[in-house]
């Protein structure tokens, strides 16, 4: 097996450990001690796992890949947020941000600390105003892709990440597997042991999707990137409505709320003269409000490169209290990142660009 096509490690469950060690004629509690070296002790090699015999760890060695994502840069920004852009094993770019506590992130206390994951390299679902997909979509990542991320900030910062949320590059549902792969290594006691409660899925709108998600027993949270509360909104700025319309995605968010004890949670970024109308806010609250979701307003970060801008604070401060007149719990996200182009995908795209001027 060349190391092109070699499973990671940290790809694997539990019950998966288990079973190889047993192929490999080892005892069971093996699948113990490996996963206390991945997860809780953080090594970055088998030849690292001293407590295991030499000659399983050359076999472990021959069979499964050992990764991990290298930092090519890090920017800060003046509220604490922090945006990190890692090179996968095929060079591959993607990003991750880690963000300051923030009530407003689906309940989290004020001494929590969220990171913000990426899916898949790039994004094929192409939002209007988004830079993940301007390149278009390249692939998914892998289960031990995505846990890095978390394993390569918490190594990086010394701080412990408490909640967890898939909203970076990509669209999470359209990795489902791979993504709830990756959720069970991060929740389960012997991975990160990160709870449920404060792992956060978002999609765009894939509605079989959620349906599937919905079917799951991690008691997740899920988030709807709304970001119109019409077709005629939602068409205009992003594609998946035409597949799913507003109904169709509505109709599942009923299934996913009637399975799950947790609340949905609206994602809605605002943008000028697109979806910020009082029109739209009313409806917004009347749909949250029906289905007793949470709503999450987000003014837009600039793009380089797209038409769109944020509202005015007034225009902002309007808009929420037309929501909260539908007595919904509605929240409104204030600056985070803005001054480090924390929005999906702008750090790739900039380093991309510094590359190839530099070339030219």
């Amino acid at each position: 097996m060349t190391q092109d096509t070699k499973a990671d490690i940290k790809s694997l469950q539990f019950d998966e450990l288990e079973k190889l060690v047993e192929r490999l004629g080892e005892p069971r509690y093996r699948a113990r001690q490996i996963a206390d070296w991945l997860y809780q002790k953080r090594v970055q090699s088998f030849e690292e796992m001293t407590d295991l015999p030499g000659g399983f760890r050359v076999r472990l060695a021959e069979e499964f890949a050992f990764g991990k994502l290298n930092i090519v840069r890090v920017l800060g920004s003046r509220d604490t947020t922090r945006k990190f852009l890692f090179r996968l094993a095929d060079e591959s770019l993607i990003e991750t941000v880690l963000i300051p506590a923030s009530p407003a992130l689906y309940g989290s206390r004020s001494d929590r600390r969220t990171v913000c994951v990426s899916t898949q390299v790039g994004c094929a679902y192409g939002c209007k105003f988004c830079a993940s997909g301007l390149e278009g979509f390249s692939r998914n990542l892998q289960p031990n892709e995505i846990v890095d991320q978390i394993i390569a900030i918490e190594r990086e910062t010394g701080e412990k990440i408490d909640n967890i949320v898939f909203m970076g590059m990509g669209e999470p549902l359209a990795n489902l597997d791979n993504v709830m792969r990756a959720i069970r290594i991060i929740n389960a006691p012997w991975g990160l042991g990160t709870g449920a409660r404060h792992i956060t899925v978002s999609t765009s709108g894939l509605a079989p999707q959620i349906r599937k998600l919905a079917d799951e027993k991690l008691q997740i949270r899920l988030a709807i990137s709304l970001h119109g509360a019409t077709d005629e909104v939602r068409n205009q700025i992003m594609p998946i409505n035409r597949r799913y319309n507003l109904e169709t995605l509505l109709a599942a968010c009923d299934y996913y709320v009637s399975n799950k004890k947790q609340r949905l949670t609206f994602e809605y970024i605002l943008i000028e003269n697109v979806n910020d109308t009082p029109e739209q806010a009313k409806r917004l609250g009347r749909i949250a409000r029906r289905l007793g979701a949470k709503v999450n307003l987000i003014p837009y970060n600039t793009v380089h490169g797209l038409p769109w801008s944020r509202p005015s604070p007034e225009q902002q401060e309007l808009f929420l209290s037309i929501v909260r007149q539908n007595e919904v719990a509605a929240t409104l996200r204030r600056e985070k990142g803005h001054d480090i182009d924390a929005a999906c995908g702008q750090l790739r795209l900039q380093t991309k660009r510094e590359v190839q001027s530099a070339v030219s």
